[in-house]
């Protein structure tokens, strides 16, 4: 009789120990869908840009020469090379160096369409650094001392300038990123409570500005003719700022 009493009082006593809902039932919460009523965030980024002058060019030029031999080709550019490369030193350029040698044989392929060895062409090609300022003038001296050709030109700011302008790019972007966020969250009426997570993606060194270059004669007079002007305008760097933020 007793057995038969506690029986129900016992079922009773299980059932409430029973969760109504087993972890393997579809109506537990996921870790996902407590994550998310737990954790708001907010991702949003920034762009920042800052321009700076250039003051630096680096120009690429060269001796061009053509002639019956192998050997006449290149003694011709030795010598007009020399020339060209002691002036450069006098005017104390930076990063001087040798960046091309050529020597190749000329070709008539008109005649029976049989090539026929007419002669040599031959290069010696210098690049330099110098100031932008002080480009056209170091440009025209060289070609009087024998240069035939400018190849390249390309302008950029000194080392320090970019460092501060991409300090002030990351300014910039974080200032757009917390702009962004801020014009999001006031919209729907909700607050900021704090930065989890920052993300940069970059505070790029600009890209040398180059100009192609101008075929050059062989023959100048500094009292015929202005220097050359060389205008080296404005580069400009970026960066790109990510922020998560808790709301």
């Amino acid at each position: 009789m007793l057995q038969k009493r506690l029986c129900p009082l016992f079922a009773v006593l299980l059932l409430g120990a029973v969760s109504p809902f087993p972890t393997n039932s579809l109506f537990s919460p996921s870790p996902a869908m407590a994550a998310e009523t737990s954790e708001r965030i907010l991702t949003v980024t920034g762009t920042g840009q800052q321009s700076l002058p250039t003051t630096q060019a680096q120009v690429s030029l060269g001796v061009e020469v053509q002639g019956q031999t192998a050997a006449e080709v290149q003694e011709q550019i030795a010598r007009q090379s020399n020339a060209v490369i002691d002036y450069l030193r006098s005017q104390n350029v930076e990063k001087l160096e040798t960046t091309s040698i050529r020597l190749n044989p000329q070709y008539d392929r008109r005649t029976n369409n049989q090539p026929q060895l007419i002669g040599y062409v031959g290069s010696n090609v210098v690049s330099f650094q110098v100031p932008v300022e002080a480009t056209g003038e170091i440009i025209d001296g060289a070609i009087a001392q024998g240069a035939t050709k400018v190849q390249n030109i390309s302008f950029s700011a000194a080392d320090e300038a970019i460092d501060n302008a991409k300090q002030s790019a990351l300014e910039k972007a974080v200032a757009d990123a917390q702009r962004k966020a801020n014009t999001v969250l006031s919209v729907l009426d909700l607050g900021a409570q704090e930065i989890v997570f920052i993300q940069i993606d970059g505070a790029a060194r600009p890209f040398p500005v180059s100009l192609p270059g101008r075929a050059a004669v062989t023959s100048f007079s500094a009292d015929s003719a202005p220097p050359t002007p060389v205008v080296g305008g404005e580069t400009s760097v970026s960066a790109q700022v990510t922020l998560h933020i808790r709301y």
